[in-house]
């Protein structure tokens, strides 16, 4: 069963549309990705495909890398029977060599869940330094771009004097807590970025994606809009596992990926730049509020419980929210994607794919 909804179709169309001319130096050229089939990289493939779909010429090439041990592998069976498609199982944490000049490559693979990464903290950590290692070293082989995508985890808990949080900001990041396996190894990432830029002017990029959600993220990988929207699709009480003061300024991924496209095909070697949305800062419980009217009637309790994880909260910033006047000045790019539509595509987008599901 294809685990792409409409709402995915048209947020890749949409993408198309909005990037318009931008997306011109894709022609006839071959993009590599890996971490191909999960949330934010399968989107990549979406995108293509669907500029291709449109006229892009000579077509864009894709081939998406993946080691499915923490992504869907079906949510991308509908682009399995393309001609501009190919996947290949692979482990980034080894190397890889393509029989093909990647002339772009997006380094995504990764385990992002807090839930997956507290499981698994020396693949997260191999994946987020060896990988990133492994993919800096084929962008030396010719590759006109590579985009690295780090994350806002790196800034760790700002300091309220830094929000919203430039790409300067040095982070305040615990190197022994719950979260560490990823905060710092996708810290080091950034590092091994600029020291091939600077060595080798390895043409690389980094962005740092502040709290991206949308369909195609796993239900159970424990993150907030995860957690709600599957709550919502069950008619069950919307709990939260804290307080519910924290805030986030949350991003609907087809904004994000636009914002990362734009990055990928620019000359800013060596920089890093925030992806996310600046427009709303709101608590944890607004958000949930949020997803209470968009769940429709009759409304979802909304209740408070203590996380059975004793590390849920430890480590997790009370604030996030991105400047984003960097990415700004490189592109004519802003977020478009209010939350409220968001999350109405979100719901939309899971409740379409249950209702494909047998019984």
């Amino acid at each position: 069963m294809s685990k792409a909804s409409s709402v995915v179709h048209e947020d890749a169309r949409a993408v198309v549309r909005d990037l318009g001319q931008a997306l011109k130096p894709l022609a006839g050229s071959t993009l590599l990705v890996t971490g191909a089939s999960g949330f934010l990289c399968s989107y990549f493939l979406d995108v293509v495909a669907a500029a291709n779909d449109a006229g892009l010429s000579p077509r864009c090439s894709v081939i998406g890398l993946d080691n499915f041990q923490s992504s869907l592998p079906e949510r991308l069976d509908h682009l399995r029977a393309r001609d501009d498609v190919e996947f290949v199982q692979h482990d980034v944490r080894q190397p890889y060599r393509s029989r093909r000049q990647a002339d772009y490559i997006v380094h995504g693979a990764s385990i992002a869940s807090p839930t997956f990464y507290r499981r698994f903290p020396f693949e997260t950590i191999d994946v987020n330094v060896n990988g990133t290692r492994h993919m800096l070293d084929l962008a030396r082989t010719g590759t006109r771009s590579l985009l690295v995508i780090s994350t806002s985890e790196i800034y760790g808990d700002p300091d309220p004097d830094h929000i919203p949080t430039t790409e300067e900001y040095r982070g305040y990041v615990s190197c022994t807590g719950p979260r560490a396996c990823y905060d710092e190894s996708k810290r080091l990432g950034e590092t091994l970025c600029w020291n091939y830029f600077k060595s080798y002017a390895t043409p690389v990029k980094v962005v740092r994606p502040f709290n991206v959600y949308g369909p195609g993220q796993r239900l159970d990988d424990a993150r907030i809009i995860p957690d709600l929207m599957s709550a919502a699709l069950d008619r069950r009480p919307i709990v939260l596992y804290s307080d519910g003061r924290a805030t986030r300024s949350l991003c609907y991924v087809r904004d994000a990926i636009a914002g990362m496209l734009h990055v990928l095909l620019s000359d800013a070697n060596g920089e890093a730049f925030n992806v996310g949305n600046d427009e709303e800062e709101l608590s944890m419980i607004e958000v949930a509020e949020r997803i209470r009217q968009v769940a429709g009637p009759p409304p979802l309790e909304i209740t408070f419980k203590t996380s059975a994880d004793p590390n849920y909260v430890i480590d997790s910033p009370q604030r996030r929210r991105p400047s984003l006047q960097k990415l700004r000045a490189l592109a004519p790019w802003t977020p478009s994607v209010g939350l409220t539509e968001g999350l109405e595509r979100t719901l939309r987008s899971y409740r379409e794919l249950r209702q494909t599901q047998p019984a």
